[in-house]
């Protein structure tokens, strides 16, 4: 298991657990009373911790890199039966983006999200999560043939962004993207998202138009990314924890925001500490979701999806 800077006391104390456990395997010394008081000691400083974590440390906690990324939520949700699909019928198949049919609890899905791969290699093949225009119109793809044959979209974010490359740009990323939010606000099947990692700028918006949006409890979606906006800002990126506090990033601050409908909670610790009560409590929400909008009419479901984003923000004339 690997450690944040902030976790390092965890760490600490977990290290003098597994020594007193050891000590008390290899000798006659009873050492129960001791390992009581670290346990004891380390659940409390886990909760001190965990409890008042910042914008940045949140941000932390969304890129670890033993926190689950979207094949393993769709492995878990779906219990096996996930058959994905390829391509976007123009150009390639964008790895970045994965997407296909499964079942959770019965019912048919069409999943959609960005993965960044667990090790080096994967990460490239991935791009880091990073969608070129391919990606964006084989999401799309995906939707429309889900909307074809009246089948529920999932949608799970993760990413830094869209990718950035010229090449992007010559295929035409910021309409791909702009073509994904016009063609979701208006999709006749019901859209579950749900920000699993990092929700960064249009590369999230992409496939983040949802009836219900949730968050993750550690996750941030934003703009911009916090070292982008203190790069901008502060011309260095020594100011990203402050550009992280102002930009009200947090799954918190997005609730008090009404810009998203819900916080899906996370096991002590994040998580990457207990994977299956982190995909169990993500299933329950999006069931629950599910179940809220299934008999809904595809005039009401569009008619309140584009009033819900009418609503957002507030201005002064």
């Amino acid at each position: 298991m690997e450690y944040l800077d902030f976790e390092l006391p965890i760490k600490e104390l977990e290290d003098q657990l597994d020594k007193c456990q050891i000590i008390g395997q290899e000798s006659d010394v009873d050492v129960s009373n001791t390992c009581k008081q670290i346990e004891k000691k380390l659940e409390e400083t886990k909760k001190n911790i965990y409890k008042n974590l910042t914008a940045w440390q949140r941000v932390q906690m969304s890129r670890h890199p033993n926190r689950p990324y979207t094949l393993e939520h769709i492995a878990s949700l779906t219990n096996g039966t996930f058959l994905e699909l390829f391509g976007d019928r123009g150009v390639r198949d964008d790895k970045a983006m994965v997407g296909g049919l499964g079942q959770i609890d019965g019912q048919s899905f069409m999943i959609i999200g960005q993965q960044k791969g667990v090790n080096t290699k994967m990460r490239q093949l991935r791009n880091f999560g990073m969608a070129n225009p391919e990606g964006y119109r084989k999401a799309l793809r995906l939707m429309r043939m889900a909307e074809k044959f009246n089948i529920p979209v999932l949608t799970l974010v993760d990413t830094p962004g869209a990718y950035p490359g010229l090449e992007a740009e010559e295929r035409g990323q910021g309409e791909a993207i702009a073509r994904n939010i016009f063609e979701m606000m208006r999709l006749k099947v019901p859209i579950v998202t749900v920000i699993i990692g990092e929700g960064a700028s249009g590369g999230a918006l992409g496939i983040g138009v949802g009836d219900r949006v949730y968050m993750m409890e550690n996750t941030w979606y934003s703009v911009i990314s916090p070292e982008s906006c203190s790069s901008i800002l502060w011309r260095s990126w020594e100011y990203k924890e402050k550009a992280a506090e102002a930009l009200k990033l947090t799954a918190k601050d997005m609730k008090e925001q009404k810009l998203i409908d819900g916080i899906i909670p996370e096991p002590l610790g994040g998580a990457h500490r207990d994977k299956e009560t982190a995909f169990r409590y993500v299933k329950e929400y999006v069931m629950k979701a599910f179940n809220e909008l299934k008999d809904l009419s595809t005039t009401d479901l569009v008619a309140q999806r584009m009033d819900k984003y009418c609503n957002m923000g507030e201005f002064k004339e």
